[in-house]
């Protein structure tokens, strides 16, 4: 029997000439009889279907509830066929209209083969889809026709995006099981790419050696937070993490290594772009940001700019500094970007300035947060890739005498903890230590005073240029503290050297 169905054309009423036809919607209920026999004669046949059909897919009402009567009788192990089911349909006038019991014995006893089943269900799942569509492309019409000041045609382009992703979604019908020496088979050639990578990395590399150690790399459909206090440098991190990536992937393809590195999508929600590529150009170059911004350089100094400038033009890293961007239209230009140009690592700068998708109804800003979080990690697993999100942490460490972050110190820290793969926090005590240089007491004489201060002074001393990144959670491994070096005018993170780190930045 032919599975497929035409849309049956013809006109309505009055519409002769060049009218539009009438198209009836796509359906093949020869399919979906042909599905029911084979259940009602093989109760097995519904292993082939269970997974993702549903009674809401039939386009005959009728046949939708006698599919879920038969799900519900063999859910509770019982034998489901048309004596069985005569007694829950003898009250249904539905099934009466097409003769009841007879019917359901019709379609039990004109199955041929149940080995079509899975074919038939997939024919059902795809026609209700493309009902969905006329359905979804309707009310798009409709609302864009409807001049609505309450809804700008950004939204509605937004809110059409999301409803198709959402259709997208529920049509998956692959995934389910699958054999373990498959996935086995990717574990070893994982571990086998990590193995013939410079510092054994199967992810993708940070550029800091001690913490790509720790992590592996940022590793495909991870969510990875970094967090941090204002002015501890989560950006400047975020950037360098993203320049390191990049370079490594424009080295990689001279190396024949296209694997290495990342193309990098970076969305700047805080910054613009030109501030970004200032901060990049600054970190390449050596010369600070500031001096770049206001142009006070000297003519060595310009030259060098130039010449990072001309090496830069090559790195695959692209920004959109969109301010708010929705879940739905990130995960919309992160898909186009990857289609275009093979996106392999998401930089979002930062998850609090995000708005959760168009239509989406959240009660608080805890459960907004959640709904972008969730969204973020959905997008790292559908384009099998890390993605690096920024968060603020909460006003709570200001308030403690030992400063250093911990899980409980996110913003909203609940959905970010348990989305994240990894939770990562950076800690500078220089920061706090400057804001805390002593102040002579009333009571206190000069030698007292200057001890004190020279206390102070040791301690910054020590701590000088120096930052902790603080991996609190690791879902794949363990975690750890690791320093780096902070050169603040160029907004700087370096691999930490105890030989290089000397005080007062000499070198």
């Amino acid at each position: 029997m032919d599975t497929t169905s035409s849309n049956t054309v013809t006109r309505l009423p009055g519409t002769e000439g060049g009218s539009e036809p009438y198209r009836d919607p796509p359906v093949n209920y020869e399919a979906e009889q042909a599905l029911l026999g084979a259940i009602l004669a093989n109760n097995q046949s519904l292993e082939k279907v269970a997974d993702f059909l549903r009674p809401e897919h039939f386009a005959e009402a009728v046949h939708g509830r006698i599919f879920e009567a038969c799900c519900t009788l063999i859910e509770r192990n019982q034998l489901a066929n048309a004596i069985s089911l005569k007694n829950l349909f003898q009250q249904d006038e539905a099934l009466a209209e097409v003769s009841g019991a007879e019917y359901l014995e019709r379609l039990q006893g004109s199955y041929v083969s149940i080995i079509n089943a899975g074919d038939y269900g997939h024919t059902i799942h795809d026609l209700h889809l493309r009902r969905q569509l006329i359905a979804l492309g309707e009310d798009v019409v409709n609302q864009a026709f409807d001049h609505d000041l309450d809804m700008p045609a950004k939204e509605q382009i937004e809110s059409a995006e999301q409803q198709l992703y959402n259709l997208a979604e529920s049509g998956q019908t692959e995934g389910g099981f699958q054999p373990f020496d498959a996935a086995l088979t990717l574990a070893i050639e994982m571990a086998e790419a990590a193995r013939k990578r410079d510092g054994h990395i199967a992810g993708v590399a940070t550029g800091f050696v001690d913490l790509d150690k720790l992590l592996g790399g940022l590793q495909r459909s991870d969510l990875v937070i970094l967090a941090a206090r204002p002015s501890m440098g989560k950006t400047a991190l975020a950037t360098n993490i993203a320049f390191n990536a990049a370079k490594a992937r424009v080295r990689g393809r001279l190396e024949d290594d296209p694997e290495a590195g990342a193309v990098v999508g970076f969305f700047s929600l805080e910054m613009s772009a030109e501030q970004l590529a200032t901060r990049i150009l600054s970190e390449a170059s050596g010369v600070a940001s500031d001096r770049i911004r206001r142009g006070e350089l000297s003519d060595s100094e310009f030259d060098l700019v130039l010449q990072a400038s001309s090496e830069l033009s090559s790195l695959p890293i692209f920004i959109d500094d969109t301010p708010a961007i929705s879940v739905g239209q990130l995960r919309t230009r992160a898909r186009r970007l990857k289609r275009q140009h093979g996106l392999s690592l998401l930089v979002v700068d930062y998850l609090q300035l995000m708005r959760p998708t168009a239509g989406v109804q959240v009660e608080n800003r805890v459960q907004e947060i959640s709904e972008i979080t969730r969204g973020l990690k959905a997008i790292a697993k559908e384009l099998d890739l890390p993605v690096l999100a920024l968060s603020q942490l909460s006003r709570a460490v200001e308030q403690r005498e030992d400063k250093r972050p911990v899980l409980s110190d996110l913003r909203e820290s609940g959905s970010i903890e348990q989305d994240a793969d990894v939770v990562m926090f950076i800690y500078r005590e220089q920061y706090y230590l400057e804001r805390a240089e002593p102040i002579q007491r009333p009571e206190e004489n000069d030698d007292k005073f200057h001890e004190r201060h020279d206390r102070w002074k040791e301690k910054c001393e020590k701590v000088h240029r120096l930052a902790d990144v603080i991996v609190a959670k690791q879902r794949h491994g363990p975690i750890g503290t690791r320093k780096l070096t902070f050169e603040g005018a160029t907004t700087k993170f370096s691999s930490y050297s105890d030989a290089e780190h000397l005080p007062n930045g000499d070198h």
